[in-house]
């Protein structure tokens, strides 16, 4: 009689009872969530079956930058002026180091009004969302909070949402009420589950790097969370460029920038004078457009990094003994 087969254990951090089968099905869900997470950060990548020609003047709002020791996923805070008004275009990573965000609350507090982007955050209490989950109609609008706590933990990142301090008082809400968003999203057709899905098929058409799938099974199975984001953040960081100029009539961004720049032309014409905009980086191409057209004039850019990745350092490999010399006599 065959002995019954044994667990495969993978670190001494998991039990014998996770064998291989178990464990992967238990992590299979990263390669669900990366599209979610790539349409989360740049939703409208998904909407296009090919790449347009790139605008060599047109401002780059998210990258990936190299050095000999480290990848860093950074975001811009592009500077605008119009007549007396200055307004910054400060890029949102949803999930990113703790000190990506430190950095960010820091920063806002130099804003007459930092306008931020939340769908149903206009009924925001004490800093706080009402739980999307029990009223959204969306199924991935309902699954966004776990997919971003699964995630940021899997990474070993925060989520913006317990990064960010939602209670300063010059914080204003400038976004689509989870109503109107819903309402928009049925009039069009639309929903965020169609857009990572479709997302996930045309990643390859146009013409993004896609991770390695066999380096990212590796790196999920083995608990390495800055191998996982190695093999992400170019996928994450190169997708602003496949989305320019093809963005705009889309609910998830279209509508929502219409909704910020109303906030936005409230607040100057109640007197604010410096002022953030504070939304996920794939909304800066098509709102710097609007922007541009209302009169505003670029005047500056900088880079704050929201993803540090040390480079993996190879291990040294144990000295081979020399062979033994046969015995001269």
């Amino acid at each position: 009689m065959r002995p019954a087969p044994q667990p495969l254990i993978f670190s001494d951090k998991y039990p014998p009872t996770h064998t291989l089968a178990h464990y992967t099905m238990k992590h299979a869900s990263i390669f669900t969530i990366i599209p979610v997470l790539a349409t989360c950060i740049l939703p409208v990548s998904a909407q296009v079956a090919a790449p347009a020609v790139k605008d060599p003047k047109a401002t780059q709002f998210i990258r990936v930058d190299r050095d000999n020791k480290n990848v860093c996923l950074q975001t811009s805070i592009t500077s605008y002026i119009k007549d007396s008004v200055t307004v910054n275009l400060i890029g949102a990573i949803h999930i990113a180091d703790a000190k990506y965000y430190t950095q960010l609350n820091k920063e806002f507090k130099n804003y007459d009004a930092l306008l931020f982007e939340m769908v149903g955050g206009d009924k925001m209490k004490a800093g706080k969302a009402e739980d999307a989950k029990k009223k959204a109609k969306d199924p991935m609008m309902a699954m966004l909070g776990n997919v971003y706590g699964m995630i940021s933990k899997l990474l070993k990142l925060q989520s913006q949402k317990d990064g960010i301090d939602y209670t300063a008082k010059n914080f204003v809400h400038a976004d689509l009420s989870l109503e109107e968003f819903e309402k928009l999203q049925a009039e069009k057709g639309e929903s965020l589950l169609g857009f990572a899905m479709q997302n996930a098929q045309n990643g390859g058409k146009r013409g993004a790097k896609q991770p390695d799938m066999q380096k990212l099974l590796t790196a999920v199975l083995s608990g390495n969370a800055n191998g996982i984001k190695l093999e992400l953040v170019d996928t994450l960081g190169g997708a602003a460029d496949q989305m320019a100029g093809m963005m705009g009539q889309s609910v998830i961004i279209g509508d929502r920038n219409k909704a910020c720049l109303k906030v936005l032309i409230e607040q100057t014409k109640a007197g604010k004078k410096k002022l953030g905009i504070f939304y996920g980086a794939a909304h800066f191409p098509d709102m710097e457009k609007d922007m541009l057209k209302m009169g505003y004039k670029k005047t500056g850019h900088r880079w704050l990094t929201a993803w540090d990745i040390p480079k993996a350092v190879a291990k040294p490999q144990p000295k081979k003994e020399p062979a033994a010399l046969p015995d001269a006599a």
